[in-house]
């Protein structure tokens, strides 16, 4: 009987080699974003040392970039996806009033590519030291046969925190408090799958490389904008802050509602802010109707603050970018949010 031939986890697509020479590189990049609170990096579990909080209160958050790393995959431009995740997370636990205290990251990929895992990290610590936020752990994980050639996944986890007295949970929103928006930088990091159907980018990636004049750069350059992050612009102006919805998938319309109390309702009015034109071109070109695209696409707006009529002119002050796009009223119907 002929012996088989010797197996390997190498010939099986999984290089171990290859992995523990991409945790050094990780390793040393995440150094550079560590505070004294970190108290240990590549053991089992990451540590981290509270210090000077009366009550804290720990704000928590996991996401991931969608579809948009296969726009940065056929563009080889992985780094701006890495960026994203850490503002996306930020951005999430900021609706809290939350600090961001640390992040870790999930990567996985058919087969570990060295430079493409360090364009990422590289996305990620710089995102983490623009918010003061440290590195402290993460996973990459080669695995073929479930993720394809120059396909891999990306997710965040962050941990933030707040002390007990300053959480912001729209608690206290009450009929006509203002609402006001920050401007998005495009579609961050949502509705990409609608994106990619609509302008055939894996049948003709090609286009990613065509120059609208309205938007002023190429497709590509346009979808891959950073997610924008809000957290040091809304930092010195959360005590004058009743509620914040990150406006991610769902747009306006499913965002808003997780932050207004029983029985509130909030109307946007359109025109009171400019939609980029990357909105206006995506709906020409795929025929959508206006009421899907306000549910897929956040059309401009970021990130959504309501506050009392009282505090506007502080709040417009500090942030001259902000616009008034609606109100808070006693809701008449099932329907929490409008655009008239």
């Amino acid at each position: 009987m002929q012996a088989s031939s010797k197996q390997t986890y190498a010939l099986a697509g999984v290089n171990i080699e290859a992995a523990d020479k991409i945790k050094e590189s990780i390793a040393r990049q995440a150094q550079s974003t560590f505070c004294p609170q970190v108290l240990n990096f590549g053991s089992f579990g990451s540590m981290f040392q509270l210090k000077g909080y009366d009550e804290p209160v720990l704000v928590s958050s996991v996401d991931g970039v969608g579809t948009k790393l296969k726009i940065a995959s056929l563009l080889g431009r992985d780094e701006t996806v890495g960026i994203d995740i850490v503002n996306h997370c930020v951005n999430d636990i900021l609706c809290c009033g939350a600090d961001p205290l640390f992040f870790l990251d999930y990567i996985a990929m058919g087969q570990l590519v060295p430079e493409q895992i360090e364009a990422i990290i590289t996305g990620i610590v710089h995102a983490c030291k623009e918010v003061g936020c440290s590195l402290i752990g993460g996973e990459t994980a080669g695995m073929p046969g479930i993720y394809s050639e120059g396909s891999y996944d990306l997710v965040g986890f962050i941990v933030g925190i707040v002390e007990k007295r300053s959480i912001i949970d729209g608690s206290s929103i009450v009929p006509r408090d203002v609402i006001l928006g920050l401007p998005s930088s495009g579609l961050h990091t949502n509705g990409y799958s609608l994106v990619r159907r609509v302008f055939r980018i894996e049948d003709n990636p090609s286009c990613l490389s065509d120059f609208y004049p309205e938007l002023g750069r190429t497709l590509g350059d346009e979808l891959l904008r950073h997610h924008q992050c809000y957290y040091n612009e809304l930092k010195p102006v959360l005590p004058l802050i009743k509620g914040l919805a990150h406006i991610t998938g769902g747009g306006l319309m499913g965002n808003v509602p997780r932050i207004l109390p029983h029985g509130l309702a909030a109307t946007f009015h359109k025109g009171s802010w400019e939609i980029p034109a990357i909105f206006g071109l995506i709906q020409g070109k795929g025929n959508i109707d206006e009421a899907e695209m306000y549910q897929v696409f956040n059309m401009g707006i970021g990130m959504v603050i309501i506050c009392s009529s009282g505090e506007l002119g502080k709040i417009t002050k500090a942030l001259p970018q902000t616009k008034v796009i609606g109100e808070i009223a006693k809701a008449k119907s099932q329907d929490t949010t409008t655009v008239i």
